[in-house]
């Protein structure tokens, strides 16, 4: 049995995107000849993180799971930094190091948005030899910020100085790696734009998996309270998950559509509701709203309702499970790959796409006959779009309608097979090394 550490800061209890696909490989990891040991922070040194006790029902309970030590926020905030990498970075390596000294381990796994992460592994193949494999799960350097002009993430200042680090770093850690996996085909080509000596074909695309155990785990669960009522009669949208200023064609289109259904049918939009949950990742009181305000520019804000911050993982199924109709609704940017679908289409509920033409996740659902769909392609098609998605979906039934989608199609996307194919990758990366 090959030795596999994976360095994911978030895991579970913490509710995080981006432990997603090392949660739902452990199940699996072993009948393809690896045993998994997890490196990840103390829950309780995680900012704003959500608390999930039921996501450690989801993995073997005979995983090892070492927890990093570092700085609590509570004694940097008042100096105005909280960055989880800063305060608990160190006390990662350091365990790390103290594994990889004690231990003979095949191969290294990062799988983090916590891109500082990175740097150890050209440190750690240097000092004990060992090949690692690189996550890209967001870009690194993004630049779609820059091309649009939007407000990133915490601002200007703190955005430009990690991309400054980015640049620095990413190079070596690019080169040195035995293996590079992505969630969307678009990455390699930025990476190659960015560093002409890379090779694109180097990432090999690895979206996030599917669970039917995870519905099958939260079946009994029920919120305590629920953010919505579902029995008051009325009919309920549902969207779970982030959102942010590279949404707002998308919610531009969907609440421009709603309102002209308050023109036409204004008894039925009286009943229609849609609740956006759990849109930001900043805790709380820290949160902002990013659905009102176009909720509000587009006159439809009483029949709008955002919870800006994140709950339970559980939580988010129940709220799938029992909402009337879903609503995905995809980014500006054509390479964001929103794994959230998956979730959405073992609920089992009508199902309402808007997403960027070029959007992997729209040529996925085409492929899957996945729900209503709906294309844009920029500012300029608002409002014919608008137009059609009030025609199909609001006025001619689209939201009444569940068509189950291809099996077939969607049979690949499932955590076992997946985690065969990175379990492969694995392979491939400690047999080169």
């Amino acid at each position: 049995m090959k030795k596999l550490l994976i360095v994911s800061p978030h895991f579970p209890p913490i509710n995080a995107p981006d432990m997603q696909r090392v949660r739902l490989a452990l199940p699996f990891l072993r009948q393809h000849g690896w045993e998994p040991t997890v490196l990840a922070v103390a829950p309780d040194l995680i900012e704003g993180g959500v608390c999930d006790p039921l996501l450690e029902a989801t993995y073997p309970a005979a995983v090892r799971v070492i927890r990093a030590r570092g700085i609590s926020p509570r004694l940097t905030r008042p100096f105005g930094f909280g960055s989880l990498w800063w305060r608990c970075g160190g006390a990662l390596r350091r365990a790390g190091e103290q594994l990889l000294a004690a231990e003979r381990f095949d191969l290294v796994f990062f799988s983090t948005t916590q891109f500082d992460a990175f740097k150890l592994g050209p440190r750690w193949r240097r000092k004990f030899g060992v090949p690692y494999v690189l996550d890209y799960q967001d870009p690194w350097i993004n630049d779609y910020y820059r091309d649009t002009a939007t407000r990133p993430p915490g601002g200007h200042l703190k955005f430009t100085l990690t991309q400054w680090r980015a640049r620095r770093a990413e190079p070596r850690v690019l080169r040195e790696a035995a293996a590079i996996i992505a969630v969307s085909d678009s990455y390699g080509a930025q990476l190659a734009r960015h560093h002409p000596w890379f090779d694109a074909r180097r990432v090999q695309l690895l979206p996030f998996g599917a669970s039917t155990a995870d519905f099958d785990a939260g079946a009994g669960y029920r919120p305590a309270p629920p953010l919505v009522d579902f029995d008051d009669g009325c009919f309920h949208h549902v969207y779970t998950g982030r959102c942010g200023p590279d949404m707002a064609v998308a919610l531009t289109v969907l609440f421009r559509a709603f309102q002209l259904l308050r023109g036409s049918h204004p008894a039925l939009a009286a009943k229609i509701h849609f609740h956006f949950i759990g849109t930001g990742y900043a805790p709380p009181p820290l949160g902002r709203e990013w659905v009102m305000p176009i909720a509000r520019t587009e006159g439809v804000a009483e029949n709008v309702h955002e919870h800006c911050y994140r709950v339970p993982y559980f939580d988010a199924l129940y709220y799938l499970r029992r909402a009337d109709a879903l609503v995905v609704v995809g980014s500006n940017d054509p390479s964001y790959s929103a794994s959230k679908i998956f979730a959405c289409l073992l609920a089992r509920r009508p199902l309402l796409l808007i997403f960027h033409q070029n959007s992997p996740v729209l040529a996925f659902a085409r492929q899957a006959a996945a729900g209503q769909r709906f294309q844009f392609a920029s500012e300029a098609g608002i409002g014919p779009l608008a137009e059609e998605v009030h025609r199909r979906w609001f006025v001619e039934g689209g939201r009444n309608t569940f068509e189950p989608c291809n099996e077939a199609a969607f049979a690949p996307f499932t955590a076992a097979v997946l985690t065969g194919q990175l379990a492969a990758v694995f392979d491939d990366a400690a047999g080169k090394s």
